[in-house]
């Protein structure tokens, strides 16, 4: 009987048992194919095939990280350069391939291991830069973003990054020329320009902070309180007095039980000369609280200045009698020079 099946199997020329063909090699052949015509999918199951039967198969694993890179599928990607670096540990292409995955992922200690063991890798000086700067060791960032951006000058992004950089330093004149050199590069950006805008601020270059600030707004960066306070306080400062005081006062508006706007707009407008504008915020001050011994002092200082010296010094006093810490005032103003 058994012999009669043999012989029936034979006749019919089916195999009597299922053979697949090579199977790696045919299954691989077949995701190759699916990959190069775009069928990222199939591919992918494909390759799975191909790793089923040949679980050592490096090129697999590594057209298989391709096609999920392709699909966006980040997580499988990593897991097949991971398993084919596990096999391989000095393959370039996983490195590569993970040194860019760990810092999309913001994994940057690792990012920052792996691209030390990149060959010949364009990228490894702007990550290691970008790593570096995001784990807060800025003499390193300053290194790889600097031999990054003599690569490829026109890297907006790296050039914004090595501005940050320097300012987290404190090297404020060495953050600006960067700043500036990403903002031309990268017009879209307002956040960048807001930034450099407070760089030259606080460098009391306000001229060219205001217009950064303007440019900021043109290209859409939100108008908050603090951002408009900025721009109030360049533009008093640059003597456009009328926009300054309008967007000072419009968020004093906002939040009237501070002093602090009124008190910084009598300094800048004393500073800037401007005594009489100086003696109406200390009057508001005054206003909203009668002991208030600075606001009774700075405007002891403007009739000083307006050439009723006996009235001045005579406010001098008595806001030194109400607050006595203001004696110090007077000793620096009495010190040449001051």
């Amino acid at each position: 009987m058994k012999a009669l099946i043999a012989t029936i199997f034979i006749c019919a020329g089916i195999p009597a048992f299922s053979q697949e063909p090579d199977s790696s090699a045919y299954y691989f052949s077949k995701a190759m194919e699916e990959k190069e015509s775009g069928r990222y999918l199939v591919a992918s199951s494909l390759f799975e095939k191909v790793l089923f039967h040949d679980p050592a198969n490096k090129t697999a694993y590594l057209q298989n990280g391709y096609t999920y890179l392709q699909m966006k599928m980040t997580d499988k990607a990593k897991a097949s350069f991971t398993r084919l670096l596990e096999l391989d540990p000095q393959n370039q292409d996983a490195i590569r391939q993970l040194t860019q995955l760990y810092f999309n992922y913001h994994q940057y200690e690792l990012a920052i291991e792996m691209a030390g063991k990149c060959r010949d890798y364009a990228e490894t000086d702007r990550i290691l830069g970008m790593c570096y700067y995001k784990t807060e060791d800025y003499p390193m960032a300053e290194k790889h973003l600097a031999a990054a951006l003599q690569k490829n000058p026109d890297d907006a992004e790296v050039a914004y990054t090595m501005g940050r950089n320097y300012l987290d330093m404190e090297a404020y004149t060495k953050a600006v020329p960067y700043y500036d050199k990403a903002v031309k590069l990268d017009e879209t950006r307002n956040v960048w320009m807001y930034e450099l805008g407070l760089l030259y601020y606080n460098l009391n270059n306000f001229k060219s902070a205001m217009s950064l600030f303007k440019m900021a707004a043109e290209k859409g960066y939100v108008q908050s309180n603090d951002f408009k306070e900025n721009l109030g306080y360049a533009s008093l400062y640059c003597g456009e007095y009328e926009s300054g005081e309008s967007l000072l006062l419009a968020v004093w508006q906002r939040k009237p039980g501070s002093k602090d706007i009124l008190r910084d707009m009598a300094e800048i407008f004393y500073q800037q000369k401007q005594y009489d504008k100086s003696l109406s915020y200390c009057q508001k001050l005054m206003e909203l609280d009668l002991k208030d011994g600075k606001a009774l002092y700075q405007a002891g200082l403007c009739f000083q200045k307006k050439g009723q010296k006996d009235r001045g010094q005579q406010m001098c006093d008595k806001a030194i009698e109400m607050d006595p810490s203001l004696a110090s005032l007077r000793r620096k103003k009495e010190m040449p020079g001051m």
